[in-house]
């Protein structure tokens, strides 16, 4: 079967973490998605956390200013960061769901629970003319409800496959994710996919057909502090590639 190659998003956010963490000007997260892009990534993913954790404003201008790849806004569904999206306009926007004293995003939007607050929200960012990925769980219920909110694009939260203890639970997971990325697929959606991947798991993920991106950010920034960042990006780049065309 022949299958497409697989984009990569590279999330730079934890190297922003680093800064923050001593309030110096280094190191910059910018940079990071300037040598990211230079070693093949496709995309370069930023979250601007309502509490500004790590991404800040001046970090979102500068890489939309000087990012030779498309930059995708990773946001909360909120009218201030809709706002700043709309006038920022980057090329894509994922909105995910976001609690202050989460370490990480901890799962995927209920989009069911929130239907019209979000579709409103794709309507503004599509007005702007913003591409829309919403970060939802696997789970039909959520493909149903995303079905209604316009968005074109649809982020497969992979975090519950990337922590399964047991082999047996994480191949049901990968069926899971395989299954409702066919389901997403046919409904017209454009699939990506992404949380707690890393070289060792991303295999299963890259060789579902129908994925088209996966967004990885963590594992590639904790592997650069040995490589350094063109090589790891490059290292995760040949891992999907691997799985997406096996070697015979």
């Amino acid at each position: 079967m022949h299958m497409e190659p697989i984009r990569l998003g590279v999330n730079v956010d934890h190297v922003a973490t680093i800064r923050q963490a001593r309030g110096t000007k280094y190191p910059d997260p910018v940079e990071a998605g300037l040598l990211s892009a230079a070693a093949g990534a496709d995309s370069i993913t930023i979250h601007l956390r309502e509490d500004r954790r790590h991404i800040q404003e001046h970090d979102v201008e500068r890489m939309l200013a000087r990012s030779p790849v498309p930059v995708n806004l990773e946001m909360a569904v909120t009218d201030e960061m809709v706002a700043l999206a709309c006038a920022a306009r980057p090329a894509y926007c994922c909105l995910v769901p976001e609690r202050r004293q989460e370490l990480t995003t901890e799962g995927g939007l209920d989009v069911a629970a929130h239907l019209d607050t979000i579709a409103a929200a794709c309507r503004r960012l599509a007005r702007a003319k913003i591409k829309v990925a919403l970060f939802i769980d696997p789970w039909p219920e959520q493909l149903e409800a995303a079905a209604k909110t316009g968005a074109p694009h649809l982020e497969i939260h992979t975090g519950r496959y990337a922590e399964a203890r047991s082999s047996k639970a994480r191949n049901a997971e990968r069926k899971r994710i395989a299954s409702f990325t066919r389901a997403a697929a046919k409904s017209g959606f454009e699939v990506h996919a992404g949380h707690g991947l890393n070289v060792e798991n991303v295999g299963d993920i890259a060789a579902v057909p129908e994925i088209v991106e996966l967004n990885i950010g963590h594992a590639i920034v904790a592997r650069a502090l040995y490589i350094g960042f063109p090589a790891a990006v490059a290292e995760m780049r040949r891992a999907m590639n691997d799985a997406r065309h096996p070697r015979p």
